[in-house]
């Protein structure tokens, strides 16, 4: 098979914020729901190995479907906002869908699955529409509804299924808002209850079976904070009869039978422990998975739980007396953030997982030196809402994005010691916001602009903290970034006031510790509001979030005031000196490009044409031009006056637009971008045309004149649906064509190569190089594409880790691999490897 054109390289996402959404597998993947996705991802290699569309809705919980012998599991099953069920199947190496069980009417909260003695695999479902469901999953890819059992005006919040022991019979534990565990055993089909467990005062917000010999264990937990361990076991008939032994101190049992091929069993549960240890409610409870020991599976008796506290326990029953006590507890301590939804641990208990409110996931591992320590790992992490913008920087060495959730983060490739493989993480979180985030553009290396929800510009600045860490990861010698970027006077970190918005500046004599008496005089009243204390990172690793959250800001070093609406798009120039914005408009007045100089961060100059919102501005790769595409259906280019001594600034004037009979677009544009050359520019809109335009110059040098005339140079490119975004690649086609890149509402990503000069045929200029496949594409719109702005992979060709022997293998880097990075509202940033090679070859 021929090589792929597109490989993805990396995705950036996090965990739904709901409570059932991770599960870790016996084989070692995480899986988890991210947006309308089910990810699978990979903690030994640190990256996310498959994304499982299927769902139209967010993804609200998420099963595998663990297998007796605790072999890697071929099933995950995932329950959605969309009503729906998902059993996803293992085919050679490949998670397909291969059945849907449809029948709820409300969004799907929880779900679990189990195998029959027949080898099928049976779910259990809850949702917000009152109902338990039971389903069937047959190897003829069909599902069943076996029972459906309906819980008046109350929700089941989780579901857990097992075999009863001894038996085949499968029992289901649900607990909701009644604040009873409620048991039911299936009987002819049927869902029979059992009994129900009292003894919580809030709401059951988890429960969990474990096989333990010849008995099962229930963990259930709770909003009061505590955890209930049952204890179910088979009855032999003579116990049933018990005598009036009255000396003997007995816990409760509640008994119940069950009819199996003819037999009538009696089961017994009794309440093991109570634990208390958490002081908010507990969100999640997790066995450790079974273990080896002689060849025979067995079942250790460790708990771990997750509370809205921000912390995970693990519990186990003391070695002589058998009380369960307390073993470790980790989490973070202070820290803006509510606390955890779910816990998981992986197989060999090694390691153990939370995912918090704010998306991200928390991993701790056992220290292998020091018995009973644990300590932070690295992990995945994203936005956990959508993604409007990024921008690489540029030399192409990390990528920034913005979002809903109110997040600036940097991405950026991290090589291990003697690997040549990059993986790429979050690094810094330089902006933690009380808007949503619109919009970005850099300033040069270590400087940004972003946008928001609100009327101001903010200009941010890398600390020293951040280029000393950037320059450990990325190789680069420190002398030389801090040289680059006349950084000599930078402050050392950055922290947020307690109701404050604006990232204050640290500096070094910040960072003395206090002596005694002066802590005494201010552990008073200041001490309850503390600042968030920035601490300098030595970063040999990737940051953990709690890392992330207090100790990566960027100080903020300007505001600017202009705009009359909440921001909407920003762009700057290859030269660093000029940043363009514009804001949400209804009326002209509102709708003006404004100019700024990157040098005095003073307003330039105001550039009134268009009546409704610009979507999206772009500066000609040579500075000459500026570019701005409208809700207005129109867009406008803007030329660069030559200074003169009177006028030092550099000033723009209108040279062409369309108006409404030139348009060609009917519908909003949404996106435009500039050929490398400066020579073309693209348009793309919600009517799903892509158009691209070219500049009539003079030959001669003089001043051109105003208006330019400015025509449509390629045929108009239906691609199928709305088209978001559409870029330019950087690097030129050795046919002198242009590659570019159209983002598309539904969330794919097309490649074509567009060749000057050939408009005879309708479309023959427009040359398809294919796209993103069903799983590599976003399942939501397209906001933002952008190209690496130098050829080759990120991380892959850092000159100052690799010996003098390398220098073919940079060349056939840069010749054969550009990097494409996209922002996407299904909370994704994903950078794709686009090769080269097998672009041109397979389309000549």
């Amino acid at each position: 098979m021929a090589a792929s054109i597109i490989e993805t390289c990396h995705v950036a996402c996090s965990a739904n914020r709901t409570p059932n959404v991770v599960s870790w597998g016996r084989g070692g993947t995480i899986a988890f729901g991210t947006c309308n996705s089910v990810a699978l991802y990979d903690p030994q290699e640190r990256r996310v190995v498959a994304l499982l569309n299927g769902h139209k809705g967010r993804v609200n919980a998420v099963q595998w479907v663990h297998k007796k012998d605790d072999a890697p599991e071929c099933h995950v099953v995932s329950g959605g906002s969309d009503n729906r069920i998902i059993l996803w199947e293992d085919q050679r190496g490949k998670f397909v869908q291969s059945v849907e069980c449809k029948g709820h009417t409300g969004p799907v909260s929880a779900v679990d699955a189990i195998y029959t003695e027949d080898s099928e695999v049976l779910i259990a479902s809850s949702s917000s529409d009152s109902t338990v469901r039971l389903w069937l999953c047959s190897d003829s890819n069909e599902a069943e509804c076996l029972h459906n059992v309906s819980f008046g005006s109350a929700f089941m919040m989780n579901v857990s299924l097992a075999l009863l022991p001894g038996t085949t019979v499968p029992i289901l534990a649900c607990g909701g808002d009644d604040s009873r565990v409620h048991l039911y055993v299936q009987e002819s089909g049927q869902l029979q209850r059992a009994m129900s467990l009292p003894g919580h005062e809030d709401w059951v917000r988890g429960v969990k079976w474990a096989c333990a010999g010849g008995e099962l264990l229930l963990a259930s937990c709770s909003q009061d904070s505590l955890i209930r361990v049952w204890r179910l076991c088979a009855k032999s008939g003579t116990d049933t009869r018990t005598e009036d032994d009255h000396s003997l101190i007995k816990m409760k049992e509640d008994v119940f039978e069950v009819k199996d091929r003819g037999m009538v069993s009696v089961f017994a549960v009794s309440l093991e422990t109570v634990l208390a240890g958490h002081e908010n409610w507990v969100y999640g409870v997790h066995w450790q998975p079974p273990v080896y020991k002689g060849g025979k599976l067995q079942q250790p008796l460790v708990l771990l739980s997750a509370s809205m506290d921000k912390t995970m326990i693990i519990w186990a029953p003391e070695e002589g007396s058998g009380v369960w006590v307390e073993q470790v507890r980790v989490g973070e301590v202070g820290g803006n953030t509510l606390g955890f939804y779910g816990c998981q641990m992986s197989a060999d208990g090694s390691m153990i997982l939370a995912h918090a409110f704010h998306g991200a996931l928390h991993l701790w591992c056992k220290d292998q030196n020091k018995e009973g320590e644990w300590r932070p790992g690295v992990v995945i992490s994203g936005h956990f809402n959508a993604v409007q913008d990024l921008c690489w920087d540029p030399e192409g060495e990390f990528v920034l994005s913005v979002g809903s959730d109110q997040t600036t983060r940097l991405f950026t490739p991290w090589r291990k010691q003697d690997t040549k493989q990059a993986t790429w993480h979050e690094i810094s979180r330089p902006q933690i916001h009380g808007y949503d985030l619109q919009c970005l553009a850099m300033v040069g290396r270590f400087q940004f602009v972003s946008g928001a929800d609100e009327k101001v510009l903010r200009v941010f600045q890398a600390p020293r903290n951040f280029v000393e860490n950037f320059a450990n990861i990325s190789g680069i010698s420190k002398e030389k970034l801090l040289q680059s970027s006349g950084l000599a006077s930078l402050p050392e970190g950055a922290s947020t006031p307690a109701l404050g918005l604006s990232n204050k500046a640290v500096f070094q004599g910040d960072l003395v510790p206090k002596t005694a008496e002066e802590e005494e005089q201010f552990s008073s009243i200041s001490a309850q509001y503390q600042e968030s204390y920035f601490h300098p990172l030595s970063l040999t690793e990737p940051p953990p979030e709690d890392d992330l959250l207090q100790n990566t800001l960027w100080p903020e070093v300007q505001k600017l005031y202009g705009h009359g609406f909440e921001m909407f798009c920003l762009a700057s120039e290859s030269t660093r000196t000029l940043v363009a914005s514009a804001c949400k408009a209804s009326k002209a007045e509102h709708a003006a490009v404004l100019l700024w100089s990157t040098a005095t961060w003073r307003q330039l100059q105001a550039l009134p044409y268009h009546t409704l919102t610009v979507t999206q501005m772009a500066f000609s790769p040579d500075a000459k031009f500026l570019l701005a595409v409208s809700r207005d259906r129109t867009w406008s280019l803007w030329r660069r006056k030559l200074p003169t001594p009177e006028e030092p600034e550099p000033l723009f004037a209108l040279c062409a637009h369309t108006d409404k009979d030139t348009a060609m677009h009917s519908r909003i544009i949404w996106s435009c971008d500039w050929s490398p050359d400066s020579k073309y520019f693209v348009t793309s809109s919600r009517d799903k045309k892509v158009i691209v335009w070219g500049l009539c110059m003079p030959e001669s040098s003089e001043e051109p004149a105003i208006p330019l005339e400015v025509t449509p140079r390629s045929s108009v490119l239906d691609v199928g649906d709305s088209a978001t975004a559409v870029a330019f690649c950087p690097s030129v086609c050795p046919d002198s064509s242009y590659l570019l890149a159209v983002g598309l509402e539904c969330g794919r990503i097309l490649l074509y190569r567009w060749r000057p000069g050939q408009e005879g045929a309708a479309g023959s200029d427009w040359i398809s190089c294919g796209g993103t496949d069903t799983v590599q594409s976003h399942t939501l719109a397209v906001k933002r594409l952008r190209w690496r702005p130098r050829a080759g992979r990120a991380g892959l060709e850092n000159s100052e880790m690799d010996g003098p022997s390398d220098t073919e293998r940079k060349l056939e880097e840069k010749s054969s691999w550009v990097q494409l990075a996209s922002a996407s509202a299904d909370h994704s940033v994903k950078i794709f490897n686009i090769n080269k090679w097998a672009l041109y070859h397979r389309h000549h």
